[in-house]
């Protein structure tokens, strides 16, 4: 069954992804669920390696029964616990690692969890969501030109999973590229602001994820079995250096979401700002007047230029007043540089 297809169905091969036998040259041949049980390797250099869809039911049984992995290693193996970890039990390196989800319609920050025991000649790498890097290695092997050893195994994995963090992190500069050459005052402020606050969430999450992993790759660096020889500490440190420079690059690229998210800010702040100043001045201009005309319309006797008989040009000696007062205050405005 397909590592890109495989969720819940279950099929002759049970639990079984894919599984090789390591000829230590670089290739490997296929063997199936039935053949792998009680395997052993026939010459020396071979070694197995068995991919499981680890929510299959009998797996946890199967690892403890075939493998003889304790109980609480097992259900590491198999359980919901994705935080990446490392740690060597005797000759046994034991670890879980993410990688970035890139099936159809997920995000970045949805992370896909791995996990592997190695024993230096068998090694067994589960999970429950479908996971690129596997295939990836798979394909080498198949071509002749994949991992000899468990120790380059294991390496070559981890390789694969930390090189493909690489494409999440260019789309998210090209996109906060394409944000920074933006007329801000010709864009949707809203649609911007949601854009930046997604890329910096998700650089948040992968720098949440992934920092974990760079201890967890540490550790298997540190503290792996004597069969790690010394290229696969070497060839892992590379790794490590890699995902430390890939976080320092979500580093940048959270900081200059922050930087385009408070330039948004405060380009709304300021047009805020100018509005009420606006509207201050109107009040301010029209506060006057709004007394004059109040003044003048109560109805009351005694009012000048009010009733019969009483000077012709009144309503318009007050329009010409009130003209006057608006001149004014303008001018007063002008001078105070207010406006």
């Amino acid at each position: 069954m397909d590592d890109l297809t495989r969720t819940d169905d279950v099929t002759a091969e049970g639990p079984l992804l894919f599984a090789r036998v390591l000829d230590g040259l670089g290739g490997g041949r296929p063997i199936s669920w039935h053949e792998l049980q009680g395997w052993q390797p026939a010459r020396p250099g071979e070694m197995l390696w068995v991919h499981l869809y680890r929510n299959e039911p009998g797996v946890r049984d199967w690892l403890q029964s075939e493998l003889h992995i304790p109980e609480p290693t097992a259900e590491l193996l198999t359980g919901d616990m994705s935080r990446p970890r490392a740690f060597r039990d005797g000759d046994v390196l034991v670890a879980t690692l993410r990688g970035i989800n890139f099936n159809p319609g997920a995000e970045p920050e949805d992370m896909v969890s791995m996990q592997l025991w190695c024993d230096g000649e068998r090694l067994v790498t589960l999970r429950r969501i479908p996971l690129q890097t596997p295939r990836d290695t798979l394909a080498e092997i198949d071509a002749g030109h994949g991992p000899g050893d468990a120790g380059a195994l294991v390496t070559s994995l981890t390789e694969h999973m930390v090189h493909r963090m690489n494409a999440a992190i260019v789309d998210m500069n090209d996109e906060l590229t394409l944000v920074e050459e933006l007329d801000f005052d010709q864009e949707d402020q809203e649609a911007l602001l949601r854009k930046i606050t997604l890329i910096r969430r998700n650089c948040l999450a992968l720098q949440r994820h992934m920092g974990p992993q760079h201890v967890a790759l540490e550790a298997i660096s540190r503290d792996a079995p004597d069969w790690f020889e010394g290229h696969d500490r070497r060839e892992i440190g590379e790794t490590i250096a890699l995902l430390r420079r890939y976080l320092d690059d979500i580093d940048v690229s959270k900081e200059s979401a922050v930087v385009l998210l408070d330039e948004l800010r405060g380009r709304a702040l300021a047009a805020a700002e100018r509005t009420n100043y606006l509207l201050t001045i109107v009040a301010a201009i029209f506060l006057p007047l709004t007394f004059l005309t109040g003044l003048l319309g109560i109805n009351v006797d005694g009012m000048p230029g009010a009733g019969e008989g009483l000077h012709p040009y009144a309503f318009w000696a007050v329009v010409v007043l009130c003209f006057a007062i608006l001149v004014a205050m303008l001018w007063l405005f002008r001078r105070w540089k207010w406006l």
